[in-house]
């Protein structure tokens, strides 16, 4: 018995690794989906052959993970770039979308796992947010990018395919996000909240978003929207104690607001300066366990100084991010 394919667009990126890495262990077989594919590359398949050729046999599900690298420092928060980050997750999710709706019934996935973002709750220091709450809309750029995002990957109903939102939070892990960015600073000592500190920290460990990836495909009482945020709610200077704490290392140094707004412009500042107070429940409810429901448990993890040579490699090969993966698309 052959195993089910899954394919995951972006699967080279951050979590997308750690997603097909978890995919591997469930039993299944995932095929990443990239611009151009190598003829001795296997387990991969370029977008145009997707296009062309539809989706392989024996495909179980389809996982969309692409998108632009939103919080790149270097990357001047520009129309072009932002125009970049929009087109990179919406249009490769409609996309894939329009593909599942126009495969025959014989060759279509059971399952469509879409990725979102917390960025669809609008921030607030007051307002406890789950999967029932509103969002979306226009109230800044990032619940209209989720909303569109969202929108995109919309399926009939009749379709009779599980559809799956998984909205991400701010994604930790040894290797990229905010943690890889950041580990040399706090690691000596130059770590610390940014402003204030006392905005909400919607977090999740990257092992478990990778985890409710793969529980949004095997899980048959998975759908509609879950959100991929852990069950302890904390702050971004809690975060930060966390970790230098893990480190044996003061994190008392907070980057001021002002040097934010400079580095990352005044819109993307926002992701860091302001947050959401986001509650897994759907996801809970799900039946779905973390395996770091706490920060203190996941900072132990994350906190290490020596990587493996594979977590060096993977380090080394893509574009870390805070909020999604690096640009992995061909959908034109």
């Amino acid at each position: 018995m052959s195993m089910r394919k899954v394919l995951v667009g972006g699967g080279s990126g951050f979590v997308g690794g750690a997603f097909v890495r978890e995919l591997r262990n469930r039993g299944f077989h995932p095929v990443i989906i990239t611009r151009s594919r190598k003829q001795s590359e296997q387990d991969v398949i370029d977008w145009n052959a997707l296009k062309q050729h539809g989706f392989p046999k024996d495909t179980f599900a389809v996982v969309n993970l692409a998108g632009k690298n939103i919080a790149e420092p270097l990357s001047r928060w520009t129309e072009d770039f932002k125009r970049e980050v929009f087109d990179s997750r919406i249009k490769t999710t409609r996309f894939l979308a329009n593909l599942v709706k126009d495969s025959p019934v014989e060759t279509r996935p059971k399952v469509f796992v879409c990725t979102s973002a917390i960025g669809f709750y609008p921030p607030s220091n007051s307002i406890d947010y789950d999967e029932n709450s509103k969002g979306g809309g226009d109230s800044n750029l990032f619940t209209r990018l989720c909303s569109e995002w969202e929108a995109a990957g919309r399926l009939p109903e009749d379709l009779n395919v599980r559809k799956v939102t998984v909205r991400l939070g701010l994604v930790l892990g040894r290797t990229g996000g905010i943690v890889g960015n950041s580990f040399w600073p706090f690691y000596f000592g130059l770590g610390g909240p940014m402003g204030s500190g006392q905005q909400w920290f919607p977090w999740i460990h990257v092992k478990d978003c990778a985890g409710i990836l793969a529980h949004a495909v095997e899980c048959e009482k998975a759908d509609g929207v879950l959100n991929a945020t852990a069950p302890e709610i904390i702050t971004n200077k809690q975060f930060a104690a966390a970790f230098g704490k893990a480190l044996g290392r003061p994190a008392c140094l907070s980057m001021p607001e002002f040097i934010v707004r400079r580095m990352f412009g005044e819109e993307r500042a926002e992701l860091f300066l302001k947050g959401q107070k986001v509650h897994p429940k759907r996801t809970l409810e799900s039946g779905y366990k973390f395996s770091y429901p706490t920060i203190d448990q996941a900072a132990a993890e994350f906190a290490r100084v020596n990587l493996t040579e594979s977590e060096q490699s993977r380090r080394q090969s893509v574009t870390p991010s805070s909020w999604s993966q690096k640009s992995d698309a061909h959908y034109n």
